[in-house]
């Protein structure tokens, strides 16, 4: 399983986010608070609002979900950060529900409950 990391504009972010998860290229995303960022572009210094995508999808659709979010972001270089995330103990069973829902879309493997927390 892989978790992938985005800032995007704060216009963008639903949009880019019910994207991957109905082209079933992510189980989940979370759209984070508005974070500030500070960075060079061009020599010059941004101080922008974004908004953090927290990205969960599988080791398969990793490939093809960083090619979809790099085609659907407005930015040049957008901020795609991949960390890889292990099986430890109780969340062995969240990880197969990622691996389910991007393998085999929404009607299987979906949560029906609050049982599972994304």
């Amino acid at each position: 399983m892989k978790v992938i990391l985005c800032n995007c504009p704060a216009a963008e972010a639903k949009t880019i986010a019910a994207a991957l998860v109905t082209r079933r290229l992510a189980a989940c995303v979370n759209i984070l608070p508005t974070v500030q960022s500070l960075y060079i572009w061009e020599g010059a210094l941004h101080d922008e609002p974004e908004i953090p995508l927290l990205i969960k999808t599988s080791d398969e659709a990793a490939p093809a979900l960083v090619e979809a979010l790099t085609a659907l972001h407005p930015y040049e270089v957008p901020e795609i950060i991949a960390l890889d995330v292990a099986a430890l103990g109780s969340a062995a069973p969240y990880i197969d529900w990622v691996n389910a829902a991007v393998a085999h879309g929404p009607t299987e493997g979906t949560p029906a409950s609050s049982s599972v927390k994304n």
